[in-house]
């Protein structure tokens, strides 16, 4: 078995979408003076690698704790825009997706699609109760078009439209 690391590093100043929350880390507590390390941190939704729930872009749409954790995991495929997506799985693109992609991306009905996507598609696949995952690394070390398991679990925030996850993808040896 072999497990793939999929997640952004969180950094005090990394880059953010342009208007979002800066990323600040900042020390709390020291081992010096009460004898423990503790940090603190302040970050959007939407930092690095993370989840998004309908209601992003759906002001009607389900928040991250009416998200059931079944559908932040199961089996994904990593795959291109215009290659043939199995039906029920997660789609990981390894390329840029549009809107284009929109209706056999539907048609597939898969839980969850990941990777660099256009908001007019991301805003389409959120209405059809599709969750999107952004952020992703090292997509380009998974194998193309072979079922593996993918975990990206959001943190329990109440009424969150969207959450940073650390998201996984767990490859099983063939042999």
């Amino acid at each position: 078995m072999r497990v793939i690391d999929l997640s952004q590093p969180i950094f005090s100043g990394m880059p953010v979408y342009p208007g979002d929350p800066e990323v600040r880390i900042d020390t709390a507590h020291t081992y010096d003076t009460h004898g423990w390390l503790l940090r603190s941190l302040s970050l959007g939704s939407h930092t690095g690698t993370h989840l998004d729930a309908p209601s992003h872009m759906h002001a009607d749409g389900a928040t991250i704790s009416q998200v059931l954790l079944e559908r932040c995991m199961g089996d994904a495929v990593a795959t291109e825009p215009g290659a043939e997506y199995p039906f029920g799985a997660g789609l990981l693109f390894t390329d840029r997706i549009t809107e284009s992609e929109f209706s056999r991306i539907a048609e597939a009905r898969p839980p969850f699609v990941g990777g660099d996507m256009d908001e007019a598609l991301e805003r389409r696949l959120l209405a059809e109760g599709i969750f999107t995952y952004t952020g992703l690394v090292n997509l380009n070390e998974l194998p193309r078009h072979q079922t593996f398991t993918f975990i990206g679990l959001p943190l329990p925030i109440a009424d969150g439209d969207g959450s940073p996850v650390r998201a996984v993808a767990i490859i099983e040896d063939t042999n």
